[in-house]
């Protein structure tokens, strides 16, 4: 009761302020709910000075309601199409994967930027944002500023990616009668799974798909997210070989795996055990709203803690590495769509 009662105020705070941005996302698609609470969150984040008394309900937020969101978004889903989908993108994700971490070792050793910083941009970049960053944080024994700082990049960068995705998708001439191949890009190309929902969230509300897009990059993101284990693997065994200390102790295969992925499994499960015995697609309608009314609250959160004013005067060389490894991701990932004929 005393954990509710903590983090309420915080939760209250997310919850009042998203009702306006859900119910103007719907009026105005163009922007988009999840885009108008990043920006009030930014806002509200500037007028209230003390933070302290929301910082566990914001924290909150951010973290468990977005995976609630997410698991709400396994209702409603065919898992033979959640499968297929995530078997379609395993090139462009190994690849784009790849090219991130490529990239910030690259500019580790030509700007001689720190190597745990870079260490987390680059697996913040490829794999999930800061969740990836906070399960890397103990491998490489990065201190509370590094992973701020990190965090920072990457929250400017899923920031940018909401508000301009849908624009770019639609300049390029991605197909607005289906979400596919918007949804495969936003999957592969964003960091985080906020804004990964935020940008498919705002593209089904531009060309009425229901939740086509949103279903799409979700499980292409998950599919992504799946590479954090034997991503941090990796990097505990070649920094136990440099520094010749056991990191590997560090990492607990509980604490790093996402299992908010399971109940997002399991939901898509009891959807298509549903769907053979004659449940309609519509029996799940609320659990999509609510999903969607949830990542207009993520949303808000992660606004509400971005301060990108401080993160450009303090984090020059961090965020010009960490706008290479996103545009090589988006461009890796357009390039292979094409190649495979998904866009």
């Amino acid at each position: 009761m005393n954990y509710i009662y903590k983090n309420l105020k915080g939760i209250f705070l997310c919850f009042i302020m998203s009702l306006p941005c859900y119910f103007l996302g719907k009026i105005f698609p163009i922007i988009g709910g999840a885009v108008l609470g990043i920006l009030l969150g930014m806002i509200v984040g500037v007028i209230i000075k003390d933070k302290k008394t929301y910082e566990l309900g914001i924290k909150f937020t951010s973290k468990k309601i977005l995976q609630y969101a997410v698991i709400l978004l396994g209702f409603g889903m065919d898992l033979n199409i959640v499968m297929q989908t995530g078997k379609e993108s395993l090139p462009i994700i190994i690849l784009t994967i790849s090219t991130s971490l490529l990239i910030s070792y690259i500019l580790y050793k030509k700007f001689g930027i720190s190597e745990k910083i870079s260490i987390l941009v680059g697996v913040g970049s490829s794999i999930c944002g800061g969740s990836a960053i906070a399960a890397t944080a103990p491998v490489v024994d990065a201190s509370e500023g590094e992973v701020s700082q990190a965090i920072s990049v990457i929250f400017f960068f899923n920031v940018l990616a909401a508000l301009i995705f849908p624009t770019i998708g639609y300049m390029l001439g991605f197909s607005t009668t289906s979400g596919n191949a918007f949804g495969i890009f936003a999957g592969t190309a964003i960091n985080d799974t906020s804004s990964v929902t935020a940008a498919a969230s705002t593209w089904d509300g531009l060309y009425n798909l229901g939740t086509q897009t949103l279903n799409k990059a979700v499980t292409v993101k998950l599919t992504r997210t799946l590479a954090i284990i034997p991503i941090i693997l990796i990097i505990a065994y070649f920094r136990t070989k440099k520094n010749t200390i056991d990191n590997i102790e560090k990492v607990s295969i509980r604490s790093v795996f996402p299992t908010f992925i399971l109940y997002f499994i399991l939901a898509s499960i009891i959807t298509t055990i549903s769907l053979k015995f004659g449940v309609g697609m519509e029996v799940f309608m609320p659990l999509k709203e609510l999903s969607k009314f949830f990542i207009v609250m993520a949303m808000f959160s992660i606004g509400f803690n971005t301060n990108i004013i401080k993160l450009i005067k303090t984090g020059g060389k961090p965020l010009f590495m960490g706008f290479c490894c996103w545009l090589g991701i988006s461009s890796v990932s357009l390039i292979m769509q094409h190649i495979l004929n998904l866009w």
